[in-house]
């Protein structure tokens, strides 16, 4: 099935016929296999803090959610955390937070990072999932050890994002990031919620050209799921329209790898919080990318973003024997002790061919052409 227009992600997209979609994951699988390999990536997730000055309405953290029990864990405890996964065979982690842009904030993490590549010797890769920040504190923070971003941008038509996030939200602002993000260095990432209301399959596949454009290193993207405590909290949720949002995300999987090749993609935990093997689904699908959560258990029952998150009270050694047992039911292998980078990023960087204008809101629909 080729993917070369914006007509064709649309097809893609939009095309729920069961047999039709079967064909979409096989041949997302077998582009995976053959552009980014048969191993599977850990990204260990350590949730250290649910403090946000952000009013996002779909997100359970939200600023404005007074029932929410805030906590922020002590370094040192969060570089315990790192070090076990290291000793665990994880080869990466994800440090992920609520956003605060305060000088105290950036102290702190770049304590944290420092921790870790001692206690580590440098050998634990470390991904950040942070939110929008200006170029001196993204620079302090590579410069400290961190070397991946993750900055979502939800959607990528300014319309829909406004409907999504209160009016002192800037979407600009969110590009800029992405910009200061690449210059510094970072292998850069980025993703979209599948199946937010008034959203269109046109809508995602200008996210798909939109990746593109960016010249975007990795990928993490899943369904919209409701969060009872927020202003969306009231958008229709049946379950029919959940497994629509869940099938959606899978074909939106698919359709990245087969349009994008060599990019990471993440196997959302949000795809398993709508269905038993949703991650595994996933990687069926062309994602490579799989991030159990290592957040000590007291916490992450407080870092509920969605409604029926899963994993709240497995131990992280019970989360690795899972996962690795779920990668190779699927028929891949775990790739412990390995950073898992982006091999579009070492093309990115290393040859100068790939080199391409990624100027923000100048995204093309390359129909036919």
């Amino acid at each position: 099935m080729a993917i070369a227009t914006f007509s064709d992600i649309v097809a893609a997209l939009a095309n729920d016929d069961p047999e039709a979609e079967a064909v979409l994951l096989g041949e997302g699988l077998a582009c995976r296999r053959a552009q980014v390999g048969p191993t599977v990536f850990f990204r260990g997730l350590i949730e250290f803090s649910n403090v946000c000055r952000k009013d996002c309405h779909y997100c359970g953290i939200r600023r404005s959610n007074r029932r929410v029990q805030r906590y922020t864990m002590d370094p040192e405890a969060i570089a315990d955390d790192a070090a076990l996964a290291f000793e665990q065979q994880y080869g990466s982690i994800v440090l992920q937070s609520g956003e605060r842009t305060d000088r105290v904030f950036v102290d702190f993490v770049e304590d944290v990072l420092l921790r870790i590549h001692r206690r580590t010797s440098g050998l634990l890769g470390v991904t950040l999932s942070l939110g929008e920040q200006s170029v001196d504190t993204y620079r302090r923070w590579f410069e400290a050890g961190a070397h991946r971003y993750l900055l979502r941008i939800e959607t990528s038509q300014e319309a829909l994002y406004r409907s999504i996030h209160p009016s002192d939200h800037r979407f600009q602002n969110r590009l800029d990031s992405l910009d200061r993000l690449r210059s510094i260095g970072y292998q850069v990432g980025t993703g979209v919620m599948i199946g937010i209301p008034g959203q269109t399959v046109e809508d995602l596949a200008r996210d798909v050209l939109f990746f593109e454009a960016q010249d975007i290193d990795m990928l993490g993207m899943g369904p919209f799921i409701v969060h009872q405590d927020t202003p969306m909290a009231d958008a229709e949720d049946s379950e029919a329209l959940r497994a629509w949002r869940f099938h959606l995300a899978l074909r939106m999987v698919a359709v990245c790898r087969l349009y994008l090749k060599d990019v990471n993609i993440a196997a959302s935990t949000a795809m398993q919080a709508l269905h038993p093997q949703g991650r595994e689904m996933a990687l069926q699908a062309g994602a490579n990318i799989i991030m159990p959560n290592v957040t000590r258990v007291g916490y992450r029952e407080h870092y509920q973003l969605y409604d029926n998150k899963p994993c709240l009270t497995e131990s992280p050694g019970d989360c690795r024997d899972c996962i690795r047992a779920r990668i190779r039911s699927v028929g891949d292998e775990p790739g412990d002790l390995s950073w898992g980078d982006s091999p579009h990023y070492a093309r990115r960087v290393l040859d100068p061919l790939l080199a391409r204008d990624v100027s923000p809101g100048r995204v093309s629909e390359p129909d036919d052409a």
